[in-house]
């Protein structure tokens, strides 16, 4: 199972306890603009937009209002934060398909999101946890989704043997005609996926497989969040770079010698982002 870090827990902490003060909830937001725009939105992941262009994605993959979303492992919920308060504004629904944890970590993190969500039901609505992992079974119910995310996740899938399970389980939550959406690290196009993955990067064309393989087809690809300072070469795989900013092996304690100037000017990671359609079902 993929590494869940304590940083990740902190994290998950941090946004529950910056969404759960007292006081009136705010209203919720009718359009993209607004949710990204959110008061209720951390700091910290607001200075991300310029990295992350979460407008400029959910409307290239579709995004719509009243739409059923799923979203797989949302974390401390970057883009929950975002997705849950619009398609509540809209009656739409949305799904967070969560880890299986194996530790406390894991749990912990789970644990948070689900607390910082029902702290304020008016502004995220119903937001269903599932789940996705090794022995999950659907993400949500079948054939009912519109769109299906994958946000900087399948390096992690990759590393624990779930990536062809990802993408079954994203067909089959999605209506015909329905949209996967991802957002993953690229590798150089001559990576080796399997090593790749491992600092993660993951070659574009593997993922086009892999999802061709599960039945989607590709309908876009698009750079909007490329970077072409990444050189992805980096000591510590990507998490060098920020918003990890790692400076030694993982499992080890920071160095505090580690230079970051170099890394921290080139910002965050060069990224994919896919459009793949599920194929209408024929009529009969």
């Amino acid at each position: 199972m993929a590494h869940i870090s304590r940083r990740m827990v902190l994290l998950s902490s941090a946004a529950l306890a910056a969404c759960s003060g007292r006081g009136a909830e705010p209203k919720p937001p009718a359009t993209l603009e607004a949710a990204v725009a959110g008061a209720w939105r951390a700091p910290s992941d607001r200075a991300r937009d310029v990295w992350r262009h979460p407008v400029e994605s959910l409307r290239f993959w579709g995004l719509q209002p009243g739409q059923t979303v799923v979203e797989l492992w949302p974390g401390a919920g970057w883009y929950t934060d975002i997705l849950a308060p619009f398609l509540n504004a809209t009656h739409g629904k949305l799904y967070t398909a969560d880890l299986e944890p194996t530790d406390a970590d894991g749990r912990a993190m789970i644990e948070a999101l689900r607390r910082k969500l029902e702290a304020k039901p008016g502004l995220y609505g119903k937001v269903e946890i599932t789940a996705f992992g090794p022995t999950s079974g659907p993400l949500a119910p079948p054939a009912t989704a519109d769109l299906v995310l994958f946000l900087r996740n399948l390096h992690n899938w990759m590393a624990a043997g779930l990536a062809e399970k990802a993408f079954r389980d994203a067909f089959a939550a999605l209506k015909p005609g329905g949209v996967l959406g991802v957002e993953e690290h690229r590798a150089d196009p001559a990576a080796t996926p399997d090593v790749m993955a491992a600092s993660g990067y993951v070659p574009q064309a593997y993922v086009v497989q892999l999802a061709k393989e599960a039945g989607f087809t590709l309908a876009e690809a698009s750079e909007i969040n490329a970077n072409p300072k990444d050189t992805k070469d980096h000591p510590f795989g990507v998490w060098t770079l920020p918003p990890v900013r790692r400076s030694s092996a993982r499992g080890q304690p920071p160095d505090p010698r580690f230079d970051h100037s170099r890394y921290d000017a080139i910002g965050e990671s060069d990224r994919m982002t896919l459009k793949f359609l599920k194929p209408n079902t024929p009529h009969a």
